[in-house]
């Protein structure tokens, strides 16, 4: 797999196409009709996968449907879509990112963003293809102010890291993970993820990167994430480390995104310029995280009706969320709630981890069918609404 994954991430685009090219022509997989995934980070964000290689682990596990959805960043769309045609995936394109809620009845409320008050994760999902350009541009500003929070975050973080005689450098240390000169995003996920290479370089894998981690940083492990850190075999421990800096070190150097965040009510508008479907992202109270780098926080499901009531105002168009996430209990209130406000159903797998499946088992179950068919009339529309000859999907009975 490091062999494959190496070539599809190196060098430009038409390179990582031409590698896949090639490994498409080995015998492959089965298609697994039944599943799909709408929500597949990309390195253009972040991500162990370049577009081409997220499109062919996808087609690996089985999916006969992708969709690549980054934070503040679509410009790995263009290739993802070459890849799908390559690959023989049906691919959707689509954006995440944080919006302000100031002035709404979200404002002062902890919404499904743990990081921040008043500040809301929303996503277009079905960007038209002619419409890339567009949304590429709106965000290209809003990464550059993202730029000076995360150089204020690097600046507290290091005061933290001084006692361990540990320092991070933004532009020697992080940018480079990132793809921020070709339109990429540089997230809170880089800055962790160059402090885990820095402290990896320094201790290596084993007991005694666990023992710094715990002794030196203060940092609480569970038995889980200790038996990774010890364990020198593993492969992901540096992903494992940046699950683990993200759970217990944001929280002491976030600094508050605002100028870098639209307002809700300027991305739909900017959904409406361009086609896409303006959908919110549920996450649910946490109890325990399912990735491992979300504590235990309580959400939007004690204010859920209020909060439809409010996005049904806006004219949303449709709830994504991942049924690997939640209980029954939460889906089934989430889904009567769709249906009472007629909103669309997104579903989609959070792939930005080489720990992370590309297929989520709920979705074989009978009453995650529909996400599936959601899957292909965001392809559907996509494509037609180039051409602006076809009304955004609306939700259908299950």
């Amino acid at each position: 797999m490091l062999d494959e994954l190496e070539r599809l991430n190196a060098g430009t685009a038409a390179e990582r196409l031409a590698a896949l090219k090639e490994l498409m022509e080995r015998p492959q997989p089965e298609t697994l009709g039944q599943y799909s995934n709408n929500h597949i980070h990309t390195f253009y964000s972040f991500s162990p996968y370049s577009p081409t290689a997220a499109v062919y682990y996808a087609r690996q596990a089985g999916l006969p449907t992708a969709g690549i959805m980054d934070h503040d960043s679509i410009a790995g769309a263009e290739e993802f879509i070459a890849a799908g045609e390559i690959a023989g995936i049906a691919v959707t394109v689509g954006i995440e990112c944080r919006v302000r809620t100031d002035g709404t009845p979200l404002d002062g409320r902890t919404i499904n963003n743990p990081d921040q008050v008043s500040v809301a994760y929303m996503a277009l999902h079905g960007v038209p293809r002619n419409m890339i350009r567009t949304v590429q541009e709106y965000f290209a500003p809003l990464r550059e102010r993202r730029n000076v929070r995360n150089r204020k975050m690097i600046a507290r973080l290091n005061v933290i890291l001084s006692a361990a005689g540990v320092a991070l450098d933004f532009d020697m240390d992080v940018l480079p993970l990132s793809k921020y000169a070709e339109g990429g995003t540089v997230t809170e996920r880089h800055l962790m993820y160059a402090l885990a290479v820095r402290i990896a370089e320094k201790i290596g894998p084993g007991k005694p990167l666990a023992a710094f981690v715990r002794d030196e940083l203060g940092l609480t492990l569970t038995p889980a994430q200790l038996a990774m850190l010890e364990d020198e075999g593993n492969l992901f421990y540096l992903y494992d480390l940046l699950g683990i800096f993200k759970s217990g070190l944001i929280g002491k150097i976030y600094v508050d995104a605002d100028d870098e965040c639209s307002h809700i009510a300027d991305l739909k508008k900017l959904a409406e310029d361009t086609g896409a479907l303006l959908c919110y992202p549920y996450l649910g109270d946490v109890e325990v995280s399912v990735t491992g780098d979300k504590k235990a926080q309580r959400f939007e499901d004690g204010f859920l009706d209020e909060l439809f009531a409010f996005l049904s105002g806006l004219g949303v168009d449709g709830i994504a969320y991942m049924p690997s996430r939640n209980t029954a209990a939460q889906l089934k209130r989430l889904q009567d709630l769709c249906a009472r406000y007629n909103f669309f159903e997104v579903s989609g797998e959070d792939i930005n981890s080489p720990r992370q499946k590309f297929i989520c088992p709920q979705l074989a179950q009978p009453e995650f069918a529909h996400l599936t068919n959601a899957a292909w009339e965001l392809i559907r529309y996509e494509k037609a609404a180039a051409f602006g000859i076809t009304p955004k999907p609306k939700r259908k009975n299950k």
